[in-house]
């Protein structure tokens, strides 16, 4: 997938799908389903790193969740995240952040929030090379000054806000625009006039394509979902269950078996008991020895 065939999708009225990922099982999960987008969300601070809220999640460790899928990904766009506290201070801090994301982690693009002085970084980082995924609506990194994580643009005031942030974005040169959380007439009202694609999230059926978390959409992370979810799969369960089951034929002594391990030439094993016999090596006994033995 390229900048060029994003575009063209849209142009094609051609769904685009798109994923997030965050380690190396993922992203190849992603490319054999054969997405076009992978984005190394932030929300990794949360359904990977056990974080309440996005807000703490690091540069650094943004940085290797992002080595990772790159690694296990090679057809779909791959965006990565930039974390909150990395890009609001000046444009130079942008630029730093993001050239730190390409140079070392191999993603194709970076993804930023809101409008207001994001579209300066914006406009900074394109200028520098680095294409840019904007993100209006609900924006996870400020939710606490928004009001909370609730949907914006439910007011004709507050959608031509969200309006006016995505044609600035568009304007300072980003190539797709993620729409979170939007109502749907109001993305039905903004949509027709941006150029660009817009990536929906909860923001009803006309954007130009739809990405969801990898853990919700497969049921995998145990909070509470967004009302936009859809889950495809309810893998958290039978994971639990296979675990259990393991730990259960592991202290009942079913697992493992013969089958399970490897062999040694009888000759092999008898000289290796009589060396050790011979070094005057004496078996330890322990609860299990004595149980099984």
């Amino acid at each position: 997938m390229t900048f060029a065939s994003l575009a063209a999708k849209k142009a094609l009225h051609e769904p685009i799908a798109m994923v997030t990922a965050y380690d190396y099982p993922s992203a190849q999960v992603a490319e054999a389903a054969g997405v076009d987008i992978v984005l190394v969300g932030d929300s990794a601070a949360m359904t990977v790193l056990g974080y309440e809220s996005t807000v703490p999640v690091t540069v650094e460790e943004m940085l290797m969740l992002t080595a990772a899928v790159r690694r296990g990904l090679s057809t779909p766009l791959l965006v990565a995240d930039l974390p909150f506290g990395s890009y609001e201070v000046s444009n130079e801090q942008a630029v730093t952040t993001a050239q730190r994301f390409i140079k070392t982690t191999g993603a194709d693009a970076v993804k930023i929030e809101r409008g207001g002085s994001s579209v300066d970084r914006a406009r900074a980082l394109v200028a520098a090379g680095i294409p840019v995924m904007g993100h209006v609506g609900l924006t996870p990194q400020t939710a606490s000054a928004i009001g909370g994580y609730r949907s914006q643009g439910r007011t004709a005031d507050e959608a031509l806000a969200v309006y006016e942030s995505a044609i600035a974005l568009q304007a300072a040169g980003c190539f797709a625009i993620v729409f979170e959380a939007i109502p749907t007439p109001a993305t039905d009202a903004i949509v027709p006039h941006l150029d660009i694609p817009v990536i929906g999230i909860g923001a009803g059926p006309r954007t130009d394509g739809q990405v969801l978390v990898f853990h919700d959409l497969l049921g995998i992370y145990d909070g509470r979902p967004a009302r936009f979810v859809k889950r495809y799969a309810e893998l958290r369960e039978p994971m639990i269950a296979a675990v259990t089951s393991y730990a259960d034929d592991v202290r009942t002594g079913r697992y493992p078996q013969p089958e399970h391990g490897y062999a040694m030439p009888a000759d092999e094993a008898a000289r290796l008991c009589s060396v050790l016999a011979d070094r005057g090596a004496t078996p330890v006994r322990t609860a299990r020895t004595r149980r099984i033995g």
